[in-house]
């Protein structure tokens, strides 16, 4: 079990691509999400397939929130260069959350090799 967490603030569960398959699955598949998704090392995403539109946060070096969009399915995006990390949730839960460009965003686990 994973935690999304922006100043000692827990926003919600979150699962993690931890390899190739999980990263080249994704939410593909998925009627709905829970929590959120994260993808190491992703500067882009796209919504061919899916069927809910997702909020995306690039994560940027500093672990800090540089970008925010919402995404309609079926749609591709471009890379954000300065990205190191996605995170991926169903559309309007960062504004649930009160996630915003500029905060700190964290992965936390049990395990002991953190992802963010």
């Amino acid at each position: 079990m994973a935690w999304l967490m922006s100043e000692a603030r827990v926003l919600a569960s979150v699962d993690v691509a931890t390899n190739r398959a999980s990263r080249a699955k994704g939410l593909l598949g998925r009627d709905t999400l829970e929590g959120a998704f994260a993808i190491p090392n992703c500067r882009w995403v796209h919504t061919l397939g899916m069927k809910f539109a997702i909020d995306v946060a690039y994560v940027g070096s500093g672990d800090t929130v540089i970008k925010i969009a919402t995404i309609r399915p079926h749609r591709l995006t471009g890379p954000v260069p300065k990205a190191r990390t996605v995170i991926e949730a169903r559309a309007g839960s960062f504004e649930r959350w009160g996630l915003h460009v500029g905060d700190p965003i964290e992965i936390r686990t049990t395990d002991p090799h953190p992802v963010l």
